[in-house]
Parts: structure tokens; C-alpha cells; sequence
């Protein structure tokens, strides 16, 4: 088969491998689509995997074409969306169910080989089938997207006021698909800060109002939130960039009671001056942290919310999509990434397979 394999820092190349074979209770993929995530980037540039060589990818989606031995045979042929954090199952974060805090985990495309190539295998206990009317393009965002439910539902309950003030910091793929499900579930006083023009403009094909959408020309995004409510802040804020400034402004937006919901990944160390702390004691601020997605084979997880979401037509991620590359041009979108020479959004790659 043909895969990309990462041997070091920078050293990414095409290849030919021999096709994996499934162990026990594994089955095999024929990998269709694959997104290149954000964390791609530094993984491949700048920081390496955990282990070399590694096919990185864990955004991906395919069709089940071989079983281990001791896999369940209903799982043939099907059409399959990943979840590609594979727990210990042992530890106590594990017994309560809650594997996205698993203290042992492995992880397709970091810790063992992913997505980026024709073929890829899977244990199938991360399978989730998909229905006819999902396709492949979209159940490979299906790990971002969970990624945006598991954030918004940290910090809004189902019963939560609809009327809630929210703010989302940082309009990547995460803080739009968070904002797709925030609209779907109700929420419409909604405030978008992005530092760029297609992503003002995204902001408005999603529903958001203009007034609500942060453009740089009205000075800094800070004292834009604060004049747009009054002086208040928001009930929630949403923090998708992972940088100190960013973080430090989520806590001065946000109301007396409110609560900041921490989800970009940190760009360096996170440092508070004393005025931000003290605003987090006296206006009572809930500052709560997110990461990755709930996956527990049931109608109540992530997975399964964004699933019934797509399912129904209610979300469409394809949205995302500014890019799509063929397998052997996969370096392409990588190279876009990394050195921003395109605005994107979400970059896909399909197989053709």
C-alpha cells in the first residue's frame, strides 16, 4: 500500500509498505478520507511523534474490508467513522467510562500508525457505523466536531438559557463547528472574534449576526466584546486559541458568574497577572477546561450527538472544507498548513480508493 511516514522531525515521505494486518478484535480500513488537523503540523514540524516511523492521520473515515481474528463479523463492509483515542480500559478514569481521560491511552496517527494512507487498522471498539447519507468527507471531521460538542456541553448544560450571552475566541475548524452546534441547539446571542477577513465571512454564512462578528478594524477584540455588552462580558466564553493573551481576555469578557471554557491547545505557558486573578475570585468566574470527546458506544456521547446531527441533516461540516487533495498530494495541504500561504479552513485528503 501507499502510505506517508513520518521517520523524524521534517522527514515525511511517500511510500510503499506492506498492507498492515488486523490483530485480534482488529478489523482493517480502506481508509477514503482523511483531515489534516492543526496538531498535524507541529507533529510532522516541529516536535516529532511519540514513536518514528509513524503514518500520522487521525481524522479519517473508510470501509471495513478484513477482520481480525476474534473481531465481530458485523462489522464487514460497513462504512465506519474513527475514534482514534484507544484507551487502557484499566485505569480509573476508564471504569468510570469517562476514556477521554484515560491515563494509558494509545492513539491512531500519534502513538500508533494512522490515517494517512490507503489502509489503516482499527480496533473495533473505535468504529462507529455510519448511515447512508453520511458521507466519508464528513465523518472524517466527526473527531473535530465531537471535540466542539464535548466543549459545549462542558459548559452549557441541555437545559441551559437559550438566551445565554456566549462568546467563541478563535475561529478555526473547532471554533466553527462549535459554533455550528451552538446555533443548531438554540443559542443565538452569540459574539465571533476572528482576526480574519474569510473567517468574518464564515462567521456570517453561519447566521451570525454582523454586529456580533469582530472585525480588527474596531480595535481590539477585548474592548470590542466589552462596548458590545456594555461593559458586561459574556455568560460564556469560548477560548479555541490556546494563547496567553487570549486566555487573560477570556477572563476579563466574561460576567460576574460566568464561566470560561479553556479549548485551544497552549501555544506556549499560560500566566496570569494579578488583576485577572483577582477578577476570577471576585466576580466568581468558572474557568473549566475541555479535551478531546466522549466515546462510550451510546446514544449519549459525543460521537453519537454529532452522528444524530448529521444524520438528520441538521449540521453540515463539508462546510469547513476550503481544500482537498488526493493521497499522493498530501504534502500539498501540509505545506498550506504549516506555512499559511491560502486561508483554510479544513484541508481533506481522499484516497480515491
Amino acid at each position: 500500500m501507499k502510505a506517508w511516514v513520518l521517520h523524524d522531525i521534517g522527514e515525511i515521505h511517500f511510500e510503499e509498505m506492506d498492507r498492515p494486518e488486523p490483530a485480534d478484535n482488529e478489523v482493517l480500513v480502506e481508509v477514503k478520507a482523511a483531515g489534516i488537523c492543526g496538531s498535524d503540523i507541529p507533529r510532522i514540524y516541529q516536535t516529532g511523534a511519540h514513536v518514528h516511523p509513524l503514518i500520522p492521520g487521525h481524522e479519517f473515515s473508510g470501509r471495513v474490508i478484513a477482520l481480525g481474528k476474534s473481531a465481530d463479523a458485523k462489522w464487514q463492509d460497513k462504512r465506519v467513522g474513527i475514534f482514534p483515542l484507544i484507551p487502557c480500559t484499566n485505569c480509573i478514569a476508564c471504569q468510570k467510562q469517562h476514556y477521554e481521560l484515560c491515563r494509558n491511552y494509545s492513539y491512531l496517527g500519534s502513538r500508533r500508525d494512522g490515517g494517512f494512507a490507503q489502509y489503516a487498522t482499527v480496533p473495533e471498539w473505535n468504529l462507529i457505523e455510519l448511515p447512508d447519507n453520511v458521507s466519508y468527507r464528513q465523518a472524517a471531521m466527526m473527531e473535530p466536531m465531537a471535540v466542539a460538542v464535548h466543549a459545549m456541553r462542558s459548559a452549557l448544560s441541555a437545559d441551559a438559557d437559550r438566551r445565554r450571552s456566549i462568546a467563541v475566541c478563535g475561529f478555526g475548524t473547532i471554533g466553527i463547528l462549535l459554533t455550528m452546534f451552538l446555533a443548531e441547539a438554540g443559542y443565538s446571542n452569540i459574539y465571533v472574534i476572528g482576526n480574519k477577513d474569510f473567517q468574518q465571512k464564515m462567521a456570517a454564512k453561519l447566521g451570525i449576526d454582523e454586529a456580533h462578528i469582530y472585525d480588527k478594524k474596531n480595535g481590539g477584540a477585548q474592548d470590542w466584546l466589552m462596548a458590545q455588552t456594555n461593559g458586561a462580558g459574556v455568560d460564556v466564553f469560548f477560548e479555541c486559541v490556546g494563547k496567553n493573551e487570549t486566555v487573560a481576555n477570556a477572563v476579563i469578557g466574561t460576567a460576574p458568574n460566568g464561566t470560561v471554557q479553556l479549548v485551544g491547545n497552549p501555544a506556549s505557558d499560560m500566566m496570569f497577572d494579578k488583576n485577572r486573578y483577582w477578577k476570577i475570585l471576585r466576580d466568581q468566574l468558572t474557568v473549566k477546561g475541555s479535551w478531546n470527546s466522549s466515546f462510550r458506544h451510546d446514544m449519549e456521547d459525543d460521537w453519537h450527538y454529532v452522528l444524530d446531527r448529521m444524520q438528520v441533516e441538521m449540521i453540515h461540516p463539508e462546510q469547513c472544507i476550503t481544500h482537498c487533495f488526493s493521497l499522493d498530494s498530501l504534502e500539498q495541504g501540509l505545506l498550506i498548513m504549516r506555512d499559511k500561504t491560502q486561508e483554510y479552513v479544513k484541508v481533506m485528503i481522499e484516497t480515491g480508493a
